[in-house]
């Protein structure tokens, strides 16, 4: 199995409603981006992928991101523009890209701050009793 990862960054504002504490209030973030690819095989270039073609493909998701308020962008309409969000649609946005080469999203990693970071990938695994609410603390 291999792995191949790269490393995008972008900057944008977001309020995180009915949560309690800071984040209720417009804040912004150097938010940075680390996605995870995964497949079993080489292509006939001894490539998993081509990370020019990985980078992109990110940075065409990114740029509907970067310097922007979260909350007022379309694929955020009704929730919390959170990392967690944000990670899941990074995610969903790549995936049929690399399915096409015979690839996996193996994670997408959101970093909010150089202590916070969150990781979504696209496994089913039940959830601890109580684990649905987050409290988010800088």
């Amino acid at each position: 199995m291999y792995e191949a990862t790269i490393r995008k960054s972008f900057s944008a504002a977001h309020i995180l409603k009915d949560i309690g504490g800071k984040c209720e209030d417009l804040h912004g973030h150097n938010f940075i981006v680390e996605v995870t690819v995964r497949g079993e095989s080489l292509n006939e270039e001894d490539l998993l992928i081509d990370f020019r073609d990985l980078k992109r493909w990110t940075n065409e998701i990114l740029e509907m991101l970067d310097h922007k308020y979260l909350n007022e962008i379309k694929v955020f309409k009704g929730m919390n523009p959170s990392s967690e969000r944000i990670a899941r649609t990074i995610h969903d946005r790549l995936a049929d890209k690399v399915k096409t080469m015979g690839l996996n999203i193996a994670r997408v990693t959101v970093w909010e701050s150089e202590n916070a970071r969150v990781v979504y990938y696209h496994e089913r695994h039940p959830e601890p009793e109580g684990s649905r609410k987050h409290q988010y603390h800088e």
